[in-house]
């Protein structure tokens, strides 16, 4: 069975990098699994021509998504079904708890207390047309105050609204006086740089997207693993 960690893609190298990088990681922790990488458009490779050269051969697409929104729903089984391998879609990543601990470990290495009550925390996504998607990406806020003394409230930097610029008006109006962006991203890209752009020119401090980390692979891992249970139940 082969793990085919398909992430969206980017004209920004650093989301490539990113996803090769947690690719590595997922390798680590799964020694001898046959793990590749893949991605929708403008990297490569192409998810069509890795999938191209697995037919014969069982394996999981595992979109390196948080959201499970367009490109998850429609244009990954799109391009299973046209590809004629056997391939199965795992879940996205969503909002899964280990993900939220390595969102809040971001924020304390930008130098945020978890006791401290005045901090408003933006945690800031990619916006969806599916308004399914953006409520569950809305649940990361509430559940990123559980063990701490922060607020939070989610802004979404394109798409729907909040906009980042209505998110932190919010917080301030609740009380808090010192705000951070929490990116809910797992790589650096131009829709951050433009989030960046926001925080810096409001004072307002920004911590890491999620990044290569541990958990972030072990996710990935268990999409894997549910998928592939899924299909040997089969």
């Amino acid at each position: 069975m082969t793990l085919v960690l398909t992430a969206h893609g980017s004209a920004d190298p650093r989301s490539a990098a990113t996803a090769r990088s947690i690719l590595d990681c997922v390798r680590r922790l799964r020694p001898g699994l046959d793990a590749r990488i893949a991605f929708c458009e403008q990297s490569s490779p192409n998810l069509r021509d890795v999938l191209a050269t697995l037919r014969g051969r069982r394996s999981v697409v595992v979109p390196l998504l948080l959201a499970d929104a367009y490109h998850a729903r429609i244009d990954i089984p799109a391009m299973i079904a046209a590809s004629g391998a056997d391939a199965r879609r795992a879940d996205v990543l969503g909002e899964d708890d280990r993900l939220i601990h390595v969102l809040r470990q971001r924020l304390e290495h930008a130098g945020t207390s978890r006791l401290d009550p005045r901090i408003g925390v933006l945690v800031t996504a990619v916006g969806s047309s599916h308004p399914a998607a953006n409520a569950r990406t809305a649940t990361v806020a509430q559940e990123l105050t559980l063990t701490t003394h922060w607020q939070a409230t989610t802004a979404f930097a394109t798409g729907p609204r909040p906009t980042l610029g209505e998110a932190a008006a919010e917080l301030r109006a609740r009380g808090a006086t010192r705000l951070v962006v929490a990116p809910w991203f797992l790589a650096h890209g131009r829709i951050t740089d433009r989030v960046a752009a926001f925080a810096a020119a409001e004072g307002i401090a920004m911590s890491a997207p999620l990044g290569t980390h541990r958990q972030v692979a072990e996710t990935v891992l268990d999409r894997f693993d549910a998928a592939f249970a899924l299909s040997t139940a089969a």
